[in-house]
């Protein structure tokens, strides 16, 4: 049975190094959600409970209600379904129309749209948005925005929402001496962002990708994390291809000489997406994809019993041309996960 292996060490290097640029370990929210980016949700919560970690955030309710044991805080980014929601949860308001949708006295983070354009409030709306929430008894423990381009230092667009940000952070602080309320908490940074400052104002920080050991960005200064997961398969059969014949589906790699070949238990079923046949995959100890990859299964010039598919996917995410994100979050969650050193 194929396994998803989740190497600790790894984990807590990475953690340290984001602690090291946060300041503190209260500044550290660790994002969990879909699955903890294909890692695996429950297990990532127990290593990060473990370390220390008091903060997190997810997609929705039903994944805050998995780790409700794990975390004193934990952010919802989007839900609508708020029955009988836990002390320690806190519901992203992503729009105006929503508040009338709100019960009372439940905990709100103002998100503010600083230029993403994709959810948030206005900034023209933020008093009214205050008003609103105070007159339905709705706690504001917090507001926060999203960076749309932190990864690229070529742009402009950071710099411009820091200060947005700044300003809005301003205006909050004048709204709540007025209606003599608590000062929410302030939170900006993705995992981009944290590494681009060099120091955390706000009150905490977000950081998803880094903590699984990857950063999308085009700077040359990068942080020294190293992948948790590794995905494991196990053999099937065995065989020898005879020269001159093919193997899997279509046909589509011919062997040059007679070689041993062996089938194994991953497939794109299991959200190993099939390769782009002009291009050629190798695992970390060299055995080649042979032919196309099919549901269920792949070919590999190997007769071990079990193979690592792969320790790192910024290879895979090149051959996909696409980005670590998308490879490890569409592994299927039948996938059995390990924890290991």
């Amino acid at each position: 049975m194929a396994k998803i292996l989740l190497h600790k060490e790894n984990l807590f290097h990475n953690l340290n190094l984001i602690l090291k640029q946060a300041g503190k370990i209260q500044k550290v929210a660790i994002v969990l959600k879909d699955n903890a980016y294909g890692h695996g949700i429950i297990e990532i919560s127990s290593l990060l409970k473990e370390f220390g970690i008091k903060k997190a955030v997810v997609k929705n309710f039903e994944e805050a209600l998995k780790i409700k044991d794990y975390f004193d805080y934990i952010l919802v980014l989007s839900n609508k379904n708020f029955n009988n929601f836990h002390h320690n949860f806190h519901f992203a308001l992503n729009c105006f129309e929503l508040i009338k949708d709100l019960p009372n006295n439940i905990n709100v983070h103002i998100k503010v749209d600083t230029g993403m354009h994709r959810n948030g409030i206005l900034p023209e709306q933020l008093e009214e948005t205050f008003f609103k929430l105070v007159e339905k008894n709705i706690n504001i423990t917090g507001v926060f925005t999203h960076h749309k381009n932190a990864d690229n230092i070529l742009s402009k667009d950071f710099e411009q929402q820091n200060i947005l940000f700044s300003k809005i952070k301003e205006e909050v602080k004048k709204i709540c001496k007025r209606f003599s309320i608590k000062l929410p908490a302030f939170h900006s940074c993705n995992s981009s962002a944290l590494f681009r400052h060099k120091s955390i104002e706000d009150d905490f920080v977000r950081v998803g990708i880094a903590t699984y050991g990857y950063l999308e960005t085009n700077s040359k200064t990068l942080p020294n994390l190293k992948p948790i997961m590794s995905l494991w398969a196990n053999k099937v059969s065995s065989r020898i291809l005879k020269k001159g014949k093919s193997v899997g589906y279509g046909g589509t790699y011919t062997s040059k000489k007679d070689i041993s070949i062996s089938t194994y238990d991953i497939g794109y079923g299991d959200g190993f997406l099939r390769l782009n046949e002009n291009q050629h995959y190798t695992t970390p100890k060299g055995f080649k994809v042979l032919g196309r990859v099919s549901m269920d299964f792949l070919t590999l010039n190997s007769n071990e019993e079990e193979v690592c598919i792969f320790d790192n996917v910024k290879n895979l995410a090149k051959i996909h041309n696409t980005i670590s994100y998308e490879i490890i979050t569409t592994l299927s969650k039948d996938i059995k996960r390990e924890i290991t050193k």
